[in-house]
């Protein structure tokens, strides 16, 4: 028989975050609902950019280079990301560990020199 008396503190736990972050939430809302006043006007509900009104649609589709650079971005963040851990344990891992980042930095190294024969990483 599975004793349920275990899972009270979790589910208390899971309560309380729940109550805390519906505090955060809506408390400032009702209370700036309750003390300002509510006067929307054309003016103030219009979208706004950069200091000047939007001149183009909205849903208009971004250049494809622009994914390809956030992505690489991404990829070589992730590279950086693993590099520090790799370094720190070095000496657990030995030349196992050692050819394995080198295998991985080839691999990323060969996806940025493609990128760049490409012409990926230069922008117009």
């Amino acid at each position: 028989m599975i004793d349920l008396e275990q899972y009270l503190p979790i589910l208390l736990f899971l309560g309380v975050a729940l109550a805390i972050s519906c505090i955060f939430v809506f408390l400032p809302m009702g209370v700036s609902r309750l003390t300002g006043t509510h006067n929307p006007t054309a003016e103030k509900v219009s979208e706004y950019e950069c200091g000047f009104p939007a001149f183009e649609e909205p849903r208009s589709q971004f250049d494809v280079r622009f994914y390809l650079v956030a992505i690489s971005f991404i990829i070589f963040d992730l590279e950086a990301a693993f590099l520090f851990p790799w370094a720190v344990s070095l000496d657990d891992t030995g030349w196992i560990g050692w050819g394995a980042m080198m295998t991985f930095l080839g691999i990323l190294a060969i996806g940025l020199t493609y990128e760049w024969k490409k012409g990926a990483l230069e922008w117009e």
